[in-house]
């Protein structure tokens, strides 16, 4: 018989149902007709051992044990899942063919993988272990993904990487957790000063944001608009670029900071003519935003319906359960070429489950093929997408109502027409001052009938539009260059620099996923802006909620900030635990072995050095910056290493 190790009950369900019938529901697991079985692990079955495992001696938090490297690593099953690590262990034996069916992803790989291992499968046997990807819990989907299993050798080198990730995040938050929490116990802090490796330079980045927002100090700044007025009795606004000659008086982002300067160029200026020195006429068009992966889709979400990423994952795992929407954790906005065939039935699908929707669906071109359809930017999992399932969504709960209509709103524009516009750019030349002036008309609205911009969206004018300066409200009148005009007044505007934003839930996940804008070194950065940023699709959300668990985060109305604990033990830290550069290394270690350029064994030494250096210059500097804070609250210090103070759970998803 055929044996299904899937991730979780809903995916072994999903994979029974498309079986031949009828099928028998077992204590763990289901029996189909022709004798294949179901049967499924419930996330990671298996953890981490605690380091005392290794020697009770850790059982006491000391200094001098540090650092704590198991030679010889050790798995234990999961509190209250033995029973079906047993069940799993019985069917093994009576297997003819073993499906790998985890998640089409690095974790999910790994998590069946290591089930196998731990129940002592013959290297013979393993070697004959199929892989099934399923990203679409509908059963034409499923029953497409069964007859396309592949080797699961195929995908050694993802659990490997899995594993590597996964190890080194528990001696990295293990060994730094302890050593912090002692260190900060010596200056009078009683509580777990826990440290991951993707946690604390989460945590660096909002400290570091309140601190520039604490310390900025605002400063006028000027600018020049000049009214003009061609032959024909046009009037428009231009405003005034300086030259290179007024760089000693302006600053890093091209502001003017004297306003003796902008006064001078105003009484040069008013009442004056001007030539017309270059007119840009061009058409622009924008195509339709992508399908979501989920931190586009937790963005969006934030933004337009006030959910948190923690609130979002699960409200899309709710959806995916009930097959309404395809695979959540996905990291991709891409789709198969072959599914654009599926369109027709997936848009009558979002006509009927979506009353809102429906004018939308009716206007739009099913055979419209966008770069959204693209096989070669589709790896293990594609975009988040409705599935074609009909079903009364008056039934869900709202949030995860509004949550599939942002899901098929993103896919109905897919078919919808580029947006055009007509861009027009005007620089005018008065008393050898260059003034600019443009604007933007749309031609065709487009898809931007269905999708309007929220607040977040809009372009910030620093308050231009008060002075015609905001493109989509300017008018420019027909102009060719030469044509002279006249400057009858000219206008200095003061304005102030504003301090960088709080974070709140919708930046600070974009932030995370384009960490790369906060790095100084050019080779950190390019590796980040390869990978995926700081964490996974289906980390993030856990990793913020675990940051605000443990009271090293805090909310103020919609905005986040770093607690006075949080901002103390970044203070504290040596830069390099605080900052996204190690995590971006590890990265591209972790891809290097995926794609068979790296080794596990280059990987962990590496880290090990690294670690042990760690300790030495963590130790020999201690903690001065948290003394005096008190414990936070439900936060006892723990005697006992509990894997979750440095991400050593194996939980999928364990925060970092």
């Amino acid at each position: 018989m055929r044996l299904f190790i899937a991730e979780k009950p809903s995916l072994g369900r999903a994979i029974a149902d498309v079986l031949k019938k009828p099928i028998k529901k077992q204590e763990g697991y289901i029996e189909s007709a022709s004798g294949d079985v179901v049967t499924w692990c419930i996330g990671h079955l298996l953890e981490q051992e605690e380091p005392d495992a290794y020697d009770p001696a850790y059982k006491t938090w000391k200094l001098e044990h540090l650092p704590i490297v198991p030679q010889q690593w050790r798995l234990k099953p999961r509190k209250g899942v033995r029973s079906q690590l047993t069940v799993i262990g019985k069917l093994l034996k009576r297997a003819d063919i073993i499906v790998n069916a985890g998640d089409p992803d690095r974790e999910g790989q790994l998590l069946v993988d290591e089930v196998l291992d731990y129940l002592k499968l013959s290297l013979q046997r393993k070697k004959e272990v199929r892989r099934l990807l399923i990203s679409d819990l509908n059963p034409s989907a499923v029953s497409q993904a069964l007859g396309r299993m592949r080797s699961n050798q195929e995908f050694v080198p993802l659990a490997v990487s899995a594993l590597a990730r996964s190890r080194a995040d528990w001696l990295y938050g293990i060994n730094l957790t302890r050593a912090c929490t002692l260190l900060g116990r010596k200056v009078g802090f009683n509580g777990l000063l826990s440290i991951g490796r993707v946690q604390t330079p989460i945590l660096g980045l909002v400290a570091r944001r309140d601190a520039e927002i604490e310390k900025f100090q605002p400063k006028p700044y000027f600018e020049v608009f000049a009214t003009l007025l061609t032959a024909k009795e046009e009037s428009f606004k231009a405003k005034w670029v300086p030259s290179e000659a007024c760089q000693p008086w302006m600053d890093e982002e091209g502001r003017v900071l004297d306003r003796r300067l902008a006064q001078n160029v105003v009484d040069r200026v008013a009442g004056k003519q001007g030539t017309v020195k270059r007119v840009e006429d061009k058409r622009g068009k924008e195509t339709p935003p992508l399908p979501y992966s989920l931190s586009a889709l937790q963005i969006d979400a934030a933004r337009q319906l006030r959910m948190d990423a923690k609130k979002v994952l699960d409200s899309c795992q709710r959806l995916y359960e009930q097959k309404l929407v395809t695979y959540p954790r996905s990291d991709c906005r891409y789709l198969p070429e072959e599914h654009h065939s599926q369109a027709p039935e997936v848009l009558a699908t979002i006509r009927h489950n979506v009353f809102s929707l429906g004018k939308a669906v009716d206007q739009a071109l099913p055979e419209r093929k966008t770069s959204a359809w693209n096989d070669k930017k589709v790896g293990a999992h594609h975009a988040i997408i409705p599935t074609s399932l009909r079903k009364d969504l008056e039934r869900l709960p709202e949030l995860d109502r509004k949550l599939y209509e942002l899901i098929a709103r993103q896919y109905v524009v897919q078919f919808y027409p580029d947006h055009t516009f007509r861009k027009r750019v005007v620089d005018v030349e008065i008393e050898k001052g260059l003034f600019r002036a443009s604007s933007r008309q749309t031609v065709e609205e487009g898809w931007k009938a269905l999708i309007r911009p929220g607040k977040s969206n809009q372009r910030s004018g620093d308050g231009a539009g008060d002075d015609g300066n905001n493109e989509e409200n300017t008018f420019l009148p027909e102009l060719a260059r030469g044509d002279v005009v006249d400057c009858p007044e000219a206008e200095l505007k003061e304005k102030q620099t504003q301090p960088p934003k709080p974070f709140n839930d919708a930046t600070l996940l974009s932030a995370m996923t384009g960490i790369a804008r906060y790095v100084q070194d050019k080779s950190i950065r390019k590796i980040l802006r390869e990978t995926d940023g700081l964490g996974t699709e289906a980390t993030r959300a856990n990793i913020i909620e675990l940051l605000f668990k443990r009271q090293f985060l805090e909310r103020k109305g919609r905005n986040i900030h770093a607690s006075a604990t949080g901002r103390a033990l970044i203070n504290a830290l040596p830069e390099r635990v605080t900052t996204p550069d190690m995590t971006a290394r590890w990265e591209s270690s972790l891809n290097d072995i995926v794609e068979r350029k790296g080794s596990y064994g280059a990987f962990m030494g590496s880290l090990d050095q690294e670690l042990r250096a760690l300790l030495m210059q963590t130790m020999s500097e201690g903690l001065p910056t948290v003394a005096g804070l008190p414990a936070p609250a439900n936060q006892p210090f723990k005697k006992k290493s509990r894997g979750k103070a440095g991400g050593s759970r194996r939980k999928k998803g364990s925060p970092v």
